[in-house]
C-alpha cells in the first residue's frame, strides 16, 4: 500500500519525461520557459504591469501542457481541444507582439522592460508557429466528404 504513491508519482514523472520528448510537449515547455523570464524581465523593470500578458500565457500554457501530458483531451470529449490549443496559442501570439513592440518601442531608459520585450517579440514567433502546427495538425485530420454529382444535368 505504501507502493502505491511512489508508483503514480513515477508513472507522472514518466508521462512528463516522454510528452516534453514529443514536438508539442517541447513547444508547450518552451512556452512555459520564456514566459517565465519574461515575467522576471517585467517584474524587474519600471512598468511592471506588462506582466499580465506572459502571466497569463504562462498559466494557460501549463494548463494545456497537462491535459496534454496526462491525456486528458482524449477522456475529456466535450471540449474541441485543438480548436481551443489553437485559440490559445493565436492569441497568446497577438498579444505578445503588441504587447513587446510597446514595450520595445516606448521603454527607453528601462533597460528591463526592453529585455522584456525583446523576450516576448521571441516569444510572439514561438507562439506563431505553435499556432501554425496545430493549424497544420487540423486540416490534416479533418475529412473531406465528396460532394453528391448527378450524372443526368
Amino acid at each position: 500500500m505504501a507502493d502505491a504513491p511512489a508508483s503514480n508519482s513515477a508513472s507522472c514523472l514518466e508521462r512528463l519525461k516522454s510528452y516534453v520528448r514529443t514536438q508539442k510537449g517541447m513547444i508547450l515547455a518552451a512556452e512555459i520557459v520564456i514566459s517565465f523570464i519574461i515575467i522576471i524581465c517585467y517584474a524587474a523593470s519600471l512598468y511592471g504591469g506588462y506582466s499580465t500578458v506572459a502571466i497569463c500565457e504562462l498559466v494557460f500554457a501549463a494548463i494545456f501542457f497537462g491535459i496534454f501530458m496526462m491525456d486528458l483531451d482524449k477522456q475529456f470529449q466535450l471540449v474541441n481541444w485543438m480548436w481551443s490549443d489553437l485559440f490559445r496559442a493565436g492569441i497568446g501570439a497577438i498579444l505578445y507582439i503588441i504587447t513587446s513592440l510597446v514595450c520595445v518601442i516606448g521603454g527607453s531608459g528601462d533597460g528591463a522592460r526592453i529585455a522584456g520585450g525583446v523576450f516576448g517579440l521571441v516569444a510572439s514567433l514561438l507562439f506563431a508557429y505553435d499556432t501554425y502546427t496545430i493549424f497544420l495538425q487540423i486540416k490534416s485530420t479533418r475529412q473531406h466528404t465528396p460532394a453528391a454529382t448527378d450524372d443526368r444535368v
